[in-house]
């Protein structure tokens, strides 16, 4: 089949070239000239494991290209995908789908024979029916059909989940539609992956209300976090007993210093417009985002604990400022909101990050960038772990504590413990609901 895909962020280039290796001709389509520019030579502009070797795979193939040329890109596709972003409006909470009706106004006004133009932005329930009349109004007699079709992707393990997907989520309004799209995923379907088709709102609503939930687990865990430091109760250990319970289950109970990332944030504020329109408030929702942004400015109340009251003239060593590993996405992290905050305090910030730099230089200017954990502890009076990158899950913390002023950690991932700290040579170890290690006590 030849599909086009409209958008080369971070969806829409992982779809473009999972599709393409699905045996597909896909080409993607972008109106930024460098982004063009550069996928054409070969280079990925996200960070994204694997990413690069598929496309590059993909489109030595003949099966993948990259274009300016919306209207070449239409030609003879049977299905056209829109994978623009949906940002937070300003102001309102509600996801800004101009870049949406742009699209589909243009792909309107291009099109020559049937196609089925999916939705793969994540955009507010009803928002397919919009896209249908947009169309239909700009070109009455283009045969059409209109699909919402989701994306599930975990930032890090995004190529994975496309092959592998837990389920994907077809809503469409005619059997044509539904022909076209099981067609375009018959290699999932083929090994038995499931594919569930419904109506336009309900795949709409599928995938706020699964962020929503997940979203959710991560806040109530980092919730019973902070009640177990106050009676002496292990969040790991609570974790683990409420995981095993079956109806529950083990994923997304880590507790941390709150949630970030392209999609949490936006979908849990998209969804509590959703409802307030709708006259049923998400009130567990609306709750989730409140709490979120607690959690995030309680971890600030923890640093400046360890730091004796004050982060003046205090040297602080920050491993990780994405996110989550695996990804140089930094909207919404948790960084966004401690960093400055010691900044603000007057503290003297390293950061070090595998791949934070290249978006954390201009989202957290004043901070000094370095290689490495081990420079960035260099005569440190704090080392705050803060994301839970495979180069931080093994360090030789005597070696760290050796070279601080004053050996104290934030361990805010919960990737060692007391024991590990105290052995290493810190006089301080706090993590997230579990009991601190002080020089005085176990």
């Amino acid at each position: 089949m030849k599909i086009a895909v409209i958008g080369t962020g971070y969806v829409g280039l992982v779809s473009g070239v999972c599709f393409s290796d699905f045996g597909h001709n896909v080409v993607c389509v972008d109106k930024d000239p460098s982004k063009i520019d550069k996928l054409n030579a070969g280079q990925v502009p996200i960070y994204e494991p694997g990413l690069e070797e598929l496309m590059a795979k993909n489109v030595e193939a003949g099966r993948l290209s990259f274009t300016l040329d919306l209207p070449a890109a239409l030609e003879d596709a049977e299905a056209v995908f829109i994978a623009v972003g949906t940002p937070t409006r300003r102001g309102d909470g509600h996801a800004d789908l101009t870049y949406v009706m742009a699209a589909a106004e243009e792909i309107a006004t291009l099109a020559k024979n049937y196609i089925v133009i999916v939705t793969k932005s994540t955009v507010p329930v009803g928002t397919n029916r919009k896209v249908k009349q947009t169309v239909h109004k700009a070109n009455p007699d283009l045969a059409f059909d209109v699909a919402s079709n989701p994306e599930f992707l975990r930032e890090g393990a995004a190529i994975d989940d496309f092959m592998r997907p837990d389920r994907v989520v077809v809503g469409v309004q005619t059997d044509r539609a539904a022909d076209v799209m099981a067609e375009i995923y018959r290699p999932l379907f083929l090994r038995d992956f499931p594919i569930v088709v419904t109506d336009l709102e309900s795949a709409e609503m599928i995938k706020y209300a699964a962020n929503a939930f997940l979203a959710t687990k991560i806040t109530f865990i980092n919730e019973i976090a902070a009640l177990c430091e106050r009676t002496g109760a292990d969040v790991k250990q609570v974790a683990k007993g409420m995981g095993l319970d079956g109806r529950i289950g083990n994923k997304f109970l880590h507790a941390g210093p709150g949630y970030g990332g392209s999609c949490f944030p936006k979908d849990t504020k998209a969804l509590a417009r959703i409802g307030q329109e709708n006259a049923v408030p998400m009130q567990i929702t609306e709750a989730v985002i409140k709490v979120n942004e607690e959690i995030k400015r309680s971890m600030v109340d923890k640093l400046l604990d360890l730091c004796d009251g004050s982060f003046n003239g205090k040297i602080v060593a920050v491993l990780g400022v994405t996110f989550k590993p695996n990804t140089d996405d930094m909207r919404d992290a948790p960084a966004l909101t401690i960093i400055p905050a010691l900044i603000g305090g007057g503290a003297k910030v390293r950061v070090t990050d595998p791949q934070g730099r290249h978006e954390g230089e201009a989202l957290l200017p004043g901070v000094n960038w370095v290689e490495d954990a081990y420079k960035a502890a260099r005569n440190a009076d704090l080392v705050v772990l803060l994301t839970e990158w495979n180069e931080f899950r093994a360090l030789d913390l005597k070696r760290i504590a050796k070279h601080m002023a004053t050996p104290r950690m934030a361990d805010l991932r919960n990737i060692y413990a007391n024991k590990d700290a105290k052995k290493a040579g810190f006089q301080s170890y706090v993590s997230i609901g579990r009991l601190p290690m002080h020089s005085s006590s176990d």
